[in-house]
């Protein structure tokens, strides 16, 4: 008898919903990353900043980089991620909001996975040395 083999991957799903409380602040911060960004090519830094301007969310996910959340992490090393924000209806009061009472094919593409395929707005990050990659948000280490 063979003991069954185990992945060495592991997908982590993460959900927050972030009450935005100072917009300026948020573009601002979001304009700096962008600006400062070596590695974004002229003209996709012009469109990013003109999103950011238009858009608190894209402005949020200019900020957000998975690879801050496990980077201190013993043991692990990011593989590969992908991440967006979009405005969201939610009442802080409400009982009913949970998000676990969600479809569990809410982005439409079948995969059940709660993820959107690649779109405008979404940044991957694939095998790189920082696990960052070409998304709507392109980093460099």
């Amino acid at each position: 008898m063979s003991t069954p083999e185990t992945s060495r991957y592991v997908r982590l799903r993460v959900e927050l919903v972030l009450d935005i409380t100072d917009s300026d602040g948020l573009t601002s911060a979001a304009l700096e990353r962008i600006g400062e960004d070596e590695y974004m090519p002229d003209e996709e830094r012009t469109h990013a900043a003109t999103a950011v301007r238009e858009d608190d969310a894209e402005a949020l996910a200019y900020l957000v980089d998975p690879f801050d959340l496990v980077s201190d992490v013993p043991g692990v090393e990011l593989a590969q991620a992908s991440w967006s924000s979009e405005p969201v209806d939610f009442d802080p009061d409400a009982d009913d909001w949970d998000a676990d009472d969600e479809d569990e094919d809410e982005d439409g593409d079948g995969d059940e996975d709660g993820y959107e395929e690649e779109d405008e707005g979404a940044n991957d990050a694939d095998d790189d040395e920082r696990g960052d990659g070409e998304g709507g948000a392109s980093r460099g280490a």
